[in-house]
């Protein structure tokens, strides 16, 4: 199994983004911003929205693959990682997320 710090270097960049929204409906759920710390999320969402057109619970199993052994790590230690706990509970809920990029000036 490819490791994450693997995974991330075959996506696409994400320098043109300042964050992406995430969103349930109109309501905003949450915020990943392109700062140290939350660029692989970043990365990881972004490319797996650009390949599904939202975070559907298709796109999360992607996203969960691409986290590699962070998912690991996320479902035995709940609320450690909350981008990859995000992603697991679209799939256990079966919804999905719309992604709203704010593009970086």
């Amino acid at each position: 199994m490819a490791q994450f710090a693997e995974n991330l270097k075959k996506l696409p960049g994400i320098s043109h983004l300042a964050a992406i929204r995430l969103l349930d409906g109109e309501n905003e759920v949450a915020v990943i911003e392109n700062k140290v710390g939350d660029q692989g999320a970043l990365a990881i969402y972004n490319h797996v929205a650009q390949t599904y057109g939202a975070i559907t619970p298709d796109a999360a199993r992607k996203g969960l693959e691409l986290y590699a052994e962070h998912a690991e790590d996320a479902r035995r230690h709940p609320g450690k990682h909350p981008h990859i706990d995000r992603l697991a509970a679209l799939i256990e809920e079966g919804k999905t997320l719309r992604v709203q990029c704010v593009f970086a000036l």
